[in-house]
Protein backbone atom coordinates (compact mmCIF):
# COMPACT_ATOMS: atom_id res chain seq x y z
CA UNK A 1 0.00 0.00 0.00
CA UNK A 2 1.53 3.37 -0.98
CA UNK A 3 2.10 6.22 1.48
CA UNK A 4 -0.85 8.32 0.39
CA UNK A 5 -3.25 5.44 0.83
CA UNK A 6 -1.79 4.53 4.21
CA UNK A 7 -2.17 8.10 5.41
CA UNK A 8 -5.65 8.50 4.01
CA UNK A 9 -6.88 5.31 5.62
CA UNK A 10 -5.45 6.27 9.01
CA UNK A 11 -6.88 9.79 8.80
CA UNK A 12 -10.35 8.81 7.72
CA UNK A 13 -10.89 5.95 10.14
CA UNK A 14 -10.61 7.78 13.40
CA UNK A 15 -10.25 10.92 12.62
CA UNK A 16 -7.70 13.20 26.23
CA UNK A 17 -0.96 29.71 45.56
CA UNK A 18 0.30 27.85 48.08
CA UNK A 19 -1.22 24.60 49.07
CA UNK A 20 -3.47 24.57 52.12
CA UNK A 21 -1.91 23.00 55.20
CA UNK A 22 -2.32 19.23 55.62
CA UNK A 23 -5.66 18.18 57.03
CA UNK A 24 -5.70 17.00 60.61
CA UNK A 25 -5.95 13.26 61.05
CA UNK A 26 -9.38 11.72 61.32
CA UNK A 27 -9.71 9.47 64.32
CA UNK A 28 -9.59 5.80 63.41
CA UNK A 29 -8.02 6.35 60.01
CA UNK A 30 -4.50 6.28 58.64
CA UNK A 31 -4.14 9.70 57.02
CA UNK A 32 -1.48 9.86 54.32
CA UNK A 33 -0.16 13.10 52.87
CA UNK A 34 2.98 12.91 50.78
CA UNK A 35 3.09 9.14 51.27
CA UNK A 36 2.91 6.53 48.58
CA UNK A 37 0.70 4.22 50.59
CA UNK A 38 -2.47 4.84 48.58
CA UNK A 39 -3.64 1.30 48.02
CA UNK A 40 -0.75 -0.73 49.32
CA UNK A 41 -1.66 0.30 52.87
CA UNK A 42 -4.95 -1.42 52.24
CA UNK A 43 -5.04 -5.11 51.56
CA UNK A 44 -5.81 -6.28 48.04
CA UNK A 45 -9.45 -5.54 47.26
CA UNK A 46 -9.83 -3.31 50.31
CA UNK A 47 -11.50 0.08 49.89
CA UNK A 48 -9.52 3.29 50.23
CA UNK A 49 -10.52 6.96 50.28
CA UNK A 50 -9.22 10.16 48.77
CA UNK A 51 -9.71 13.32 50.82
CA UNK A 52 -9.76 16.87 49.41
CA UNK A 53 -12.02 19.41 47.76
CA UNK A 54 -14.55 17.31 45.84
CA UNK A 55 -16.42 18.31 42.68
CA UNK A 56 -19.73 16.44 42.35
CA UNK A 57 -22.39 16.79 39.64
CA UNK A 58 -24.38 19.18 41.82
CA UNK A 59 -21.79 21.13 43.79
CA UNK A 60 -18.24 21.36 45.04
CA UNK A 61 -17.35 21.13 48.70
CA UNK A 62 -14.07 22.10 50.26
CA UNK A 63 -13.50 18.99 52.34
CA UNK A 64 -14.86 15.65 51.27
CA UNK A 65 -14.06 12.02 50.66
CA UNK A 66 -14.26 9.77 47.61
CA UNK A 67 -14.18 6.09 48.51
CA UNK A 68 -12.92 3.65 45.89
CA UNK A 69 -13.54 -0.07 46.11
CA UNK A 70 -12.06 -2.18 43.34
CA UNK A 71 -12.78 -0.50 40.04
CA UNK A 72 -15.77 1.49 41.32
CA UNK A 73 -16.61 4.62 43.28
CA UNK A 74 -18.24 3.32 46.45
CA UNK A 75 -19.10 6.59 48.20
CA UNK A 76 -18.81 10.36 47.83
CA UNK A 77 -19.36 12.10 51.14
CA UNK A 78 -18.62 15.15 53.25
CA UNK A 79 -17.79 13.27 56.46
CA UNK A 80 -15.17 10.61 57.04
CA UNK A 81 -16.25 7.18 55.80
CA UNK A 82 -16.63 4.27 58.18
CA UNK A 83 -14.72 1.04 57.77
CA UNK A 84 -12.09 2.38 55.38
CA UNK A 85 -8.61 1.56 56.60
CA UNK A 86 -6.69 3.91 54.31
CA UNK A 87 -7.42 7.57 53.66
CA UNK A 88 -5.09 9.59 51.46
CA UNK A 89 -5.30 13.27 52.37
CA UNK A 90 -4.48 14.82 49.00
CA UNK A 91 -4.87 18.48 49.92
CA UNK A 92 -5.99 18.90 46.33
CA UNK A 93 -9.08 19.06 44.14
CA UNK A 94 -10.75 15.74 43.32
CA UNK A 95 -12.90 15.53 40.19
CA UNK A 96 -13.84 13.10 37.45
CA UNK A 97 -11.19 12.30 34.87
CA UNK A 98 -11.39 14.74 31.99
CA UNK A 99 -13.06 13.74 28.70
CA UNK A 100 -11.51 15.04 25.46
CA UNK A 101 -14.13 14.65 22.73
CA UNK A 102 -12.17 15.57 19.64
CA UNK A 103 -8.75 14.52 18.52
CA UNK A 104 -6.63 12.55 16.12
CA UNK A 105 -4.45 10.90 18.74
CA UNK A 106 -2.04 9.07 16.47
CA UNK A 107 -0.85 12.45 15.16
CA UNK A 108 -0.04 13.69 18.65
CA UNK A 109 3.52 12.46 18.28
CA UNK A 110 4.24 15.56 16.19
CA UNK A 111 5.07 19.02 17.48
CA UNK A 112 2.88 21.96 16.57
CA UNK A 113 3.37 23.45 13.14
CA UNK A 114 2.90 27.07 12.11
CA UNK A 115 0.44 27.44 9.21
CA UNK A 116 1.98 29.71 6.59
CA UNK A 117 -1.32 31.40 5.82
CA UNK A 118 -4.99 31.50 6.75
CA UNK A 119 -6.93 28.66 5.13
CA UNK A 120 -10.56 28.74 3.99
CA UNK A 121 -11.39 25.16 4.93
CA UNK A 122 -9.77 21.91 6.01
CA UNK A 123 -9.47 20.61 2.46
CA UNK A 124 -7.05 23.42 1.64
CA UNK A 125 -4.50 22.72 4.34
CA UNK A 126 -4.82 18.97 3.90
CA UNK A 127 -3.59 19.40 0.32
CA UNK A 128 -0.84 21.94 1.09
CA UNK A 129 2.86 21.23 0.57
CA UNK A 130 3.82 22.41 4.03
CA UNK A 131 1.37 20.03 5.66
CA UNK A 132 2.62 17.16 3.53
CA UNK A 133 6.22 17.83 4.58
CA UNK A 134 5.61 18.41 8.27
CA UNK A 135 2.84 15.92 9.05
CA UNK A 136 1.76 13.65 6.24
CA UNK A 137 5.15 12.34 5.11
CA UNK A 138 6.38 11.68 8.68
CA UNK A 139 3.11 9.92 9.44
CA UNK A 140 3.50 7.67 6.41
CA UNK A 141 6.98 6.78 7.64
CA UNK A 142 5.74 5.89 11.12
CA UNK A 143 2.85 3.85 9.72
CA UNK A 144 5.34 1.60 7.94
CA UNK A 145 8.14 1.47 10.54
CA UNK A 146 6.59 1.17 14.02
CA UNK A 147 4.22 -1.50 15.36
CA UNK A 148 0.50 -0.86 15.21
CA UNK A 149 -0.95 1.23 18.05
CA UNK A 150 2.47 2.58 19.13
CA UNK A 151 1.49 6.14 18.23
CA UNK A 152 -1.89 5.75 19.90
CA UNK A 153 -0.37 4.52 23.15
CA UNK A 154 2.04 7.48 23.19
CA UNK A 155 -0.92 9.82 22.69
CA UNK A 156 -2.87 8.06 25.44
CA UNK A 157 0.03 8.62 27.84
CA UNK A 158 0.11 12.29 26.82
CA UNK A 159 -3.63 12.52 27.55
CA UNK A 160 -3.33 10.64 30.84
CA UNK A 161 -0.57 12.86 32.18
CA UNK A 162 -2.82 15.86 31.42
CA UNK A 163 -5.66 14.46 33.53
CA UNK A 164 -7.67 12.97 30.64
CA UNK A 165 -9.18 9.52 31.12
CA UNK A 166 -11.28 9.32 27.93
CA UNK A 167 -10.61 10.47 24.37
CA UNK A 168 -12.25 10.44 20.95
CA UNK A 169 -10.81 9.92 17.49
CA UNK A 170 -8.42 6.98 17.73
CA UNK A 171 -8.17 4.62 14.79
CA UNK A 172 -8.14 0.85 14.71
CA UNK A 173 -11.04 -0.50 16.77
CA UNK A 174 -10.03 -3.26 19.15
CA UNK A 175 -11.92 -5.48 21.56
CA UNK A 176 -9.21 -4.81 24.17
CA UNK A 177 -9.70 -1.66 26.25
CA UNK A 178 -6.66 0.58 25.87
CA UNK A 179 -4.84 2.68 28.46
CA UNK A 180 -7.24 5.62 28.15
CA UNK A 181 -10.89 5.02 27.31
CA UNK A 182 -11.67 5.61 23.62
CA UNK A 183 -15.29 6.77 23.65
CA UNK A 184 -16.09 6.06 20.00
CA UNK A 185 -14.46 2.61 20.01
CA UNK A 186 -14.82 -0.25 22.46
CA UNK A 187 -15.49 1.31 25.86
CA UNK A 188 -16.84 -0.22 29.07
CA UNK A 189 -17.53 -3.48 27.29
CA UNK A 190 -19.43 -2.07 24.34
CA UNK A 191 -19.29 0.38 21.45
CA UNK A 192 -21.83 3.18 21.76
CA UNK A 193 -20.59 5.58 19.09
CA UNK A 194 -19.35 5.90 15.53
CA UNK A 195 -17.22 8.51 13.79
CA UNK A 196 -16.58 9.82 10.29
CA UNK A 197 -14.08 12.45 9.24
CA UNK A 198 -15.71 13.65 6.04
CA UNK A 199 -19.35 13.76 5.06
CA UNK A 200 -19.93 11.60 1.95
CA UNK A 201 -19.62 13.64 -1.22
CA UNK A 202 -22.94 12.35 -2.60
CA UNK A 203 -25.49 9.58 -2.23
CA UNK A 204 -23.42 7.65 -4.75
CA UNK A 205 -20.32 7.79 -2.57
CA UNK A 206 -19.00 4.50 -1.22
CA UNK A 207 -19.25 6.00 2.32
CA UNK A 208 -22.95 6.86 2.01
CA UNK A 209 -24.24 3.37 2.95
CA UNK A 210 -22.17 3.54 6.12
CA UNK A 211 -23.67 6.92 6.94
CA UNK A 212 -27.15 5.46 6.43
CA UNK A 213 -26.36 2.57 8.80
CA UNK A 214 -25.14 5.01 11.43
CA UNK A 215 -28.25 7.17 11.13
CA UNK A 216 -30.40 4.07 11.43
CA UNK A 217 -28.51 3.12 14.59
CA UNK A 218 -29.11 6.57 16.03
CA UNK A 219 -32.81 6.20 15.30
CA UNK A 220 -33.05 2.84 17.06
CA UNK A 221 -30.87 3.88 19.98
CA UNK A 222 -28.21 1.28 19.23
CA UNK A 223 -25.80 4.16 18.60
CA UNK A 224 -25.68 6.96 21.18
CA UNK A 225 -23.32 9.38 19.45
CA UNK A 226 -22.13 10.00 15.90
CA UNK A 227 -19.04 12.19 15.57
CA UNK A 228 -18.74 14.06 12.27
CA UNK A 229 -16.45 16.84 11.11
CA UNK A 230 -18.74 19.43 9.54
CA UNK A 231 -18.11 22.84 8.00
CA UNK A 232 -14.56 23.19 9.24
CA UNK A 233 -13.38 26.51 7.86
CA UNK A 234 -14.32 30.17 7.77
CA UNK A 235 -17.84 31.52 7.54
CA UNK A 236 -18.74 32.32 3.95
CA UNK A 237 -16.56 29.56 2.54
CA UNK A 238 -18.43 28.11 -0.45
CA UNK A 239 -17.31 24.53 0.05
CA UNK A 240 -18.45 24.59 3.66
CA UNK A 241 -21.81 26.07 2.66
CA UNK A 242 -22.27 23.25 0.19
CA UNK A 243 -21.31 20.73 2.87
CA UNK A 244 -23.92 22.10 5.24
CA UNK A 245 -26.65 21.82 2.62
CA UNK A 246 -25.59 18.27 1.81
CA UNK A 247 -25.60 17.36 5.51
CA UNK A 248 -29.22 18.48 5.77
CA UNK A 249 -30.24 16.71 2.58
CA UNK A 250 -28.82 13.44 3.92
CA UNK A 251 -31.07 13.69 6.98
CA UNK A 252 -28.06 13.70 9.30
CA UNK A 253 -29.21 16.60 11.48
CA UNK A 254 -30.70 14.43 14.22
CA UNK A 255 -30.30 13.98 17.97
CA UNK A 256 -27.13 12.04 18.64
CA UNK A 257 -25.17 13.67 15.84
CA UNK A 258 -22.11 15.32 17.37
CA UNK A 259 -20.67 17.98 15.12
CA UNK A 260 -16.96 18.62 15.31
CA UNK A 261 -15.91 22.22 14.57
CA UNK A 262 -18.86 23.67 12.57
CA UNK A 263 -16.70 26.79 12.51
CA UNK A 264 -18.03 27.89 9.10
CA UNK A 265 -21.66 27.86 10.27
CA UNK A 266 -23.34 31.23 10.72
CA UNK A 267 -25.70 32.06 13.59
CA UNK A 268 -28.83 30.92 11.72
CA UNK A 269 -27.22 27.59 10.85
CA UNK A 270 -26.08 27.08 14.44
CA UNK A 271 -29.63 27.68 15.67
CA UNK A 272 -30.96 25.27 13.04
CA UNK A 273 -28.57 22.56 14.21
CA UNK A 274 -29.49 23.18 17.85
CA UNK A 275 -33.20 22.91 17.05
CA UNK A 276 -32.54 19.56 15.35
CA UNK A 277 -30.97 18.21 18.56
CA UNK A 278 -27.38 18.13 17.33
CA UNK A 279 -24.47 18.56 19.74
CA UNK A 280 -21.15 20.35 19.29
CA UNK A 281 -17.53 19.57 20.07
CA UNK A 282 -15.45 22.71 19.92
CA UNK A 283 -11.67 22.98 19.36
CA UNK A 284 -11.01 26.73 19.31
CA UNK A 285 -7.21 26.67 19.38
CA UNK A 286 -6.96 24.61 16.20
CA UNK A 287 -9.58 26.77 14.46
CA UNK A 288 -7.81 29.99 15.40
CA UNK A 289 -4.46 28.71 14.21
CA UNK A 290 -5.73 27.43 10.86
CA UNK A 291 -8.54 29.88 10.06
CA UNK A 292 -7.91 32.91 12.33
CA UNK A 293 -11.49 32.46 13.59
CA UNK A 294 -13.55 29.83 15.34
CA UNK A 295 -17.03 28.47 15.90
CA UNK A 296 -19.85 30.66 17.16
CA UNK A 297 -19.87 28.64 20.35
CA UNK A 298 -21.63 31.39 22.29
CA UNK A 299 -24.51 31.21 19.81
CA UNK A 300 -24.64 27.45 20.28
CA UNK A 301 -24.83 27.82 24.04
CA UNK A 302 -27.51 30.50 23.79
CA UNK A 303 -29.52 28.13 21.59
CA UNK A 304 -29.26 25.37 24.19
CA UNK A 305 -26.91 23.18 22.19
CA UNK A 306 -24.76 20.88 24.37
CA UNK A 307 -21.11 21.86 23.87
CA UNK A 308 -18.02 19.85 24.82
CA UNK A 309 -14.35 20.52 24.17
CA UNK A 310 -11.58 18.73 22.32
CA UNK A 311 -7.90 19.61 22.04
CA UNK A 312 -7.84 18.36 18.42
CA UNK A 313 -4.27 17.36 17.55
CA UNK A 314 -0.86 18.78 18.28
CA UNK A 315 -0.06 19.91 14.72
CA UNK A 316 -2.61 22.73 15.10
CA UNK A 317 -4.37 22.28 18.45
CA UNK A 318 -3.61 22.65 22.15
CA UNK A 319 -1.00 20.66 24.03
CA UNK A 320 -3.64 19.48 26.52
CA UNK A 321 -7.33 19.68 27.25
CA UNK A 322 -6.52 21.89 30.24
CA UNK A 323 -4.90 24.35 27.84
CA UNK A 324 -7.89 24.14 25.49
CA UNK A 325 -10.20 25.09 28.36
CA UNK A 326 -8.37 28.40 28.75
CA UNK A 327 -8.65 29.23 25.05
CA UNK A 328 -12.36 28.37 25.09
CA UNK A 329 -13.01 30.58 28.11
CA UNK A 330 -11.24 33.57 26.57
CA UNK A 331 -12.98 33.12 23.25
CA UNK A 332 -16.43 32.84 24.83
CA UNK A 333 -15.77 36.08 26.70
CA UNK A 334 -14.78 37.68 23.39
CA UNK A 335 -18.02 36.43 21.88
CA UNK A 336 -19.98 38.11 24.68
CA UNK A 337 -20.72 34.96 26.67
CA UNK A 338 -18.52 34.89 29.79
CA UNK A 339 -18.53 31.40 31.22
CA UNK A 340 -18.43 30.50 34.90
CA UNK A 341 -15.66 28.13 35.88
CA UNK A 342 -18.21 25.51 36.97
CA UNK A 343 -19.76 25.49 33.49
CA UNK A 344 -16.33 25.23 31.89
CA UNK A 345 -15.46 22.23 34.05
CA UNK A 346 -18.77 20.62 33.13
CA UNK A 347 -17.83 20.87 29.44
CA UNK A 348 -14.99 18.40 30.03
CA UNK A 349 -16.68 16.14 32.60
CA UNK A 350 -20.43 15.49 33.02
CA UNK A 351 -21.45 17.54 29.99
CA UNK A 352 -18.91 15.78 27.80
CA UNK A 353 -20.18 12.40 29.00
CA UNK A 354 -23.71 13.40 27.99
CA UNK A 355 -22.53 14.40 24.53
CA UNK A 356 -20.71 11.07 24.24
CA UNK A 357 -23.77 9.03 25.21
CA UNK A 358 -21.96 7.81 28.33
CA UNK A 359 -23.65 9.94 30.98
CA UNK A 360 -24.66 6.87 33.00
CA UNK A 361 -21.04 5.78 33.33
CA UNK A 362 -18.51 8.59 33.03
CA UNK A 363 -18.01 12.26 33.89
CA UNK A 364 -19.36 12.34 37.44
CA UNK A 365 -18.21 11.29 40.88
CA UNK A 366 -21.16 9.14 41.89
CA UNK A 367 -21.43 5.82 43.72
CA UNK A 368 -21.46 2.85 41.37
CA UNK A 369 -19.58 4.66 38.59
CA UNK A 370 -16.21 3.51 37.27
CA UNK A 371 -13.46 5.06 39.38
CA UNK A 372 -12.07 7.42 36.73
CA UNK A 373 -10.68 10.10 39.03
CA UNK A 374 -8.32 13.06 38.75
CA UNK A 375 -6.59 14.87 41.60
CA UNK A 376 -5.08 18.31 40.94
CA UNK A 377 -2.83 20.44 43.10
CA UNK A 378 -4.83 23.13 44.85
CA UNK A 379 -3.85 26.74 44.23
CA UNK A 380 -7.24 28.53 44.36
CA UNK A 381 -9.94 28.57 47.06
CA UNK A 382 -12.69 27.89 44.50
CA UNK A 383 -12.36 24.26 43.33
CA UNK A 384 -13.87 25.06 39.92
CA UNK A 385 -11.51 27.98 39.33
CA UNK A 386 -8.67 25.73 40.42
CA UNK A 387 -9.49 23.35 37.58
CA UNK A 388 -9.89 26.19 35.10
CA UNK A 389 -6.44 27.52 36.02
CA UNK A 390 -4.69 24.14 36.08
CA UNK A 391 -2.10 22.86 33.67
CA UNK A 392 -0.72 19.31 33.38
CA UNK A 393 2.01 20.04 35.94
CA UNK A 394 -0.76 20.26 38.56
CA UNK A 395 -1.85 16.66 37.98
CA UNK A 396 -1.16 14.67 41.14
CA UNK A 397 -3.03 11.41 40.56
CA UNK A 398 -5.11 9.70 37.87
CA UNK A 399 -7.21 6.60 38.41
CA UNK A 400 -8.85 4.79 35.51
CA UNK A 401 -11.28 2.10 36.54
CA UNK A 402 -9.71 2.13 40.00
CA UNK A 403 -6.27 1.46 38.53
CA UNK A 404 -3.61 3.91 39.68
CA UNK A 405 -2.16 4.81 36.31
CA UNK A 406 -0.28 8.01 37.14
CA UNK A 407 0.57 9.58 40.47
CA UNK A 408 3.10 11.40 42.56
CA UNK A 409 5.89 9.00 43.28
CA UNK A 410 5.49 9.42 47.05
CA UNK A 411 1.86 8.32 46.68
CA UNK A 412 2.83 5.34 44.59
CA UNK A 413 5.82 3.82 46.41
CA UNK A 414 4.00 0.89 47.98
CA UNK A 415 2.41 -0.12 44.67
CA UNK A 416 5.49 -1.79 43.22
CA UNK A 417 3.50 -4.98 42.64
CA UNK A 418 0.37 -3.25 41.31
CA UNK A 419 1.22 -3.83 37.68
CA UNK A 420 3.69 -5.66 35.55
CA UNK A 421 7.18 -4.42 36.39
CA UNK A 422 7.80 -3.62 32.74
CA UNK A 423 4.87 -1.21 32.67
CA UNK A 424 5.77 0.84 35.75
CA UNK A 425 8.41 3.54 35.56
CA UNK A 426 9.44 6.78 37.21
CA UNK A 427 9.17 9.95 35.16
CA UNK A 428 10.10 13.55 35.84
CA UNK A 429 7.11 15.64 34.85
CA UNK A 430 7.67 19.38 34.85
CA UNK A 431 10.09 19.00 37.76
CA UNK A 432 7.89 16.58 39.73
CA UNK A 433 8.73 12.97 40.53
CA UNK A 434 5.84 10.94 39.15
CA UNK A 435 5.19 7.26 38.53
CA UNK A 436 3.47 6.02 35.40
CA UNK A 437 1.89 2.61 34.92
CA UNK A 438 0.89 1.79 31.35
CA UNK A 439 -0.43 -1.64 32.31
CA UNK A 440 -4.16 -0.87 32.60
CA UNK A 441 -6.09 -3.80 31.13
CA UNK A 442 -2.92 -5.40 29.79
CA UNK A 443 -2.44 -9.15 30.09
CA UNK A 444 0.56 -11.49 29.87
CA UNK A 445 -0.70 -12.41 26.42
CA UNK A 446 -1.06 -8.75 25.39
CA UNK A 447 1.48 -6.83 27.49
CA UNK A 448 1.57 -3.07 27.33
CA UNK A 449 4.93 -1.45 26.58
CA UNK A 450 6.37 1.17 28.89
CA UNK A 451 6.73 4.80 27.92
CA UNK A 452 10.47 4.31 27.50
CA UNK A 453 9.91 1.45 25.06
CA UNK A 454 7.29 3.41 23.11
CA UNK A 455 9.49 6.49 22.95
CA UNK A 456 12.38 4.38 21.69
CA UNK A 457 10.32 2.88 18.87
CA UNK A 458 9.03 6.25 17.75
CA UNK A 459 12.26 8.21 17.92
CA UNK A 460 14.18 5.49 16.11
CA UNK A 461 11.88 5.98 13.12
CA UNK A 462 11.32 9.72 13.54
CA UNK A 463 13.77 11.53 15.87
CA UNK A 464 11.83 14.83 16.29
CA UNK A 465 8.87 13.22 18.07
CA UNK A 466 7.14 15.86 20.20
CA UNK A 467 7.84 15.44 23.92
CA UNK A 468 5.08 14.75 26.42
CA UNK A 469 6.52 16.79 29.29
CA UNK A 470 6.90 20.11 27.50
Amino acid sequence: MDGARLFGRAYRRGVLDALPPPRRSVEGFRMRRGSRGLTAAAAAGEAFALRGAVITPDAAFDDGFVVVHGDTIAEVRRDAPAGVATVLDTGGVILPGLIDLHGHPEFNVFAAWEPPRRFGNRYQWRSSDIYRKLVRDPQNKLLTEVPAHTQLRYAEIRALTGGVTAIQGATGATRQEPLVRNVDLFVLGRQVARAMIDLPSSKNSRDFPRLQRILTGLGTGDIKAFYLHLCEGVRGDKRSTSEFERFLSFGAAVPGTVLIHASACDADQIRQLAAAGCKLVWSPQSNLRLYADTTLAAEALRAGMPVALGADWLPSGSTSLLAEMKVARRELARQGFPLAAADLVRMVTAGAAEVAGLADDLGSLLPGRPADILVLERHHPDPYENVALADPSWVELVLIGGDLSYARTDWYRDLALAGGAATVESVRAWGKEMTLDTGFRSTPQQPSPSLSAIRGLLTAAYPPVGPIYA
